[in-house]
């Protein structure tokens, strides 16, 4: 991997394939496992679109899933890049906390170069189940009264449930500078524009009970999609495909000319040529 000094670009000048994966949620070694021993991918980047599972635990944990699964890695020559979701703490993604040859957290508005094509990487999104899930930590805390942050790990990854700087950003600046320099033809995010699918939002009803800005934040965190596809509809002709994960299903469409993609938990996409 190369790694350019603007704009968080990362260049795979090796790469030969590119494949796109849903949530995993933590299941790093059974990812490993499905592309380099199952479907025996070589040559192959691997992104993950969001929902990686970065911050449950403490980062020794995640260093050691790097160190468990080296030398399948690099004897298969894949890589391995992983998008915020809201299941991640933030703190990972800035493309320094957890970089490794083959392993590699990268930051919001990362564009991938690779096998051809120039990939627009934005993460976040907007937990459905985010107050059960402080309210399970706030529990788990009281129980476990001997946890302490006076760890190992910086205070900023020590492990959590969640984490309020979740949501996707829509930075209008960094897009336009980005469309001016690189013909976008590819987008991968955790979630979707307002227009794609997932649309029924019986689920989300039944968590808004619980949590009372829930449902204008999702609107929010939508609308914030539909800015960064205008921008891109706008300022690039070569925008063409859209994947993304979040939502656990699988659908796809054309629409105004884009492929939209929704992946479903552990599901691989290949990005053709």
């Amino acid at each position: 991997m190369r790694t350019e000094t603007y704009h968080n670009i990362y260049d795979f000048p090796d790469c030969c394939s590119i494949v796109i994966c849903g949530d995993i949620h933590g299941d790093f070694n059974l990812l490993v496992n499905k592309v380099c021993v199952q479907y025996q991918m070589k040559d192959t980047l691997v992104i993950v679109a969001g929902d990686c599972g970065f911050g449950f635990e403490r980062k020794g944990y995640y260093e050691n899933i790097v160190k468990r699964n080296a030398r399948r890695v690099n004897k298969s020559n894949n890589w391995f890049l992983f998008i915020r979701g809201n299941h991640d703490n933030p703190e990972y993604f800035d493309g320094k906390t957890f970089r490794h040859k083959r392993f590699t957290c990268i930051p919001d508005y990362s564009v991938v170069k690779a096998n051809g094509h120039t990939i627009l990487c934005v993460g976040g999104a907007i937990s459905v189940d985010r107050q059960p899930r402080i309210d399970a930590w706030e529990h788990n805390q009281r129980k476990a009264h001997r946890y302490s942050h006076n760890s190992l790990d910086d205070e900023l990854l020590s492990p959590n449930y969640y984490w309020q700087n979740e949501a996707p950003v829509f930075n209008n600046d960094v897009l336009s500078e980005i469309t001016n320099l690189y013909k976008i033809d590819t987008v991968v995010t955790h979630t979707a524009p307002s227009f794609c699918e997932l649309q029924n939002k019986d689920g989300l009803l039944q968590w808004a009970i619980y949590d009372d800005g829930l449902l204008d934040d999702v609107q929010s965190e939508r609308e914030t999609m539909d800015a960064i596809y205008e921008t891109l509809k706008a300022n690039c002709n070569t925008f063409s495909h859209w994947y993304y994960g979040h939502f656990h299903q699988s659908w796809h469409s054309s629409i105004n000319g884009v492929l939209f993609k929704m992946l479903d938990i552990m599901e691989l996409a290949e990005l053709t040529p």
